[in-house]
């Protein structure tokens, strides 16, 4: 299910030179990443750095040499990739899923930084029918060129919301009437107890760290996968999947054969 009403684009588009990539934040284009040469100044690098200030873009302060492994070409100490997809705010996904008499299903995903993981995820979400994915601004995967080729398209499908105050957003999620479920070992639970037919948000951690613990403070439910094997971690795409489907299949009901 999808929400996106503009054209998406084919790849991440890199724009290096001051001027350029000003021109390009004023036209709306989508920052993914953007890098800034440490320690140079001017006139043109503050008015950019007015324009990330006004836009709410983080930009990394980094050496040159970084800047010069993305291109040789004169750079000005400024490069930035422009995303492939239109982020968009889950303020305005969650009231027209309910208005379209849906019960949200959303997906959180806490600092899953792997492109790949994070392609495959968005792939198994928009099968499952997964409204919306919900990412931090910092510390979480590019969706890059990688990215959608994992997904198999699916990021141009389902709406990815990138937000910088994260607990904020998850907290929003529970004042809109979804629980928030987390998938996580910290508990006893498996994922089998909570009630899926009603409106939710299902967090996923990293395969490092899990769900942050300001996360799990705050969770309707704890709910990890049961696990009979000496290894004591599934990939985080495959455990996304296990907990999405059991989401669908108590949503779906009994089913006649």
């Amino acid at each position: 299910m999808s929400y996106n009403t503009r054209e998406p684009r084919e790849s991440n588009q890199v724009v290096f030179g001051t001027r350029a990539v000003i021109e390009a934040i004023r036209s709306g284009k989508e920052i993914e990443s953007l890098y800034i040469q440490r320690g140079i100044g001017g006139e043109l690098l503050n008015e950019l750095r007015a324009l990330l200030h006004e836009y709410n873009i983080t930009a990394q302060q980094v050496p040159v040499e970084k800047l010069n492994r993305i291109t040789m070409k004169n750079h000005q100490g400024v490069i930035a990739f422009i995303s492939p997809i239109i982020y968009q705010k889950i303020e305005d996904i969650i009231p027209a899923v309910y208005e379209k008499g849906e019960v949200p299903l959303i997906l959180v995903l806490d600092s899953i930084t792997d492109v790949r993981n994070m392609g495959a995820i968005a792939r198994t979400a928009e099968c499952s029918g997964v409204h919306a994915i919900v990412v931090p601004a910092k510390g979480s995967a590019q969706i890059n060129p990688d990215a959608i080729k994992t997904s198999a398209g699916a990021l141009y499908k389902i709406p990815v919301c990138r937000h910088d105050n994260f607990m904020q957003t998850v907290k929003f999620l529970q004042e809109s009437g979804l629980q928030l479920v987390c998938c996580t070992e910290k508990t006893q639970e498996y994922i089998y107890k909570p009630d899926y037919t009603v409106p939710t948000a299902i967090v996923m951690g990293s395969e490092e760290d899990g769900v942050r613990n300001d996360i799990i403070r705050i969770a309707d439910h704890l709910a990890k996968i049961p696990m009979y094997g000496e290894i004591e971690s599934l990939n985080v795409s495959v455990a996304t999947g296990i907990i999405l489907y059991e989401a669908i299949r108590q949503r779906l009901g009994p089913q006649t054969p």
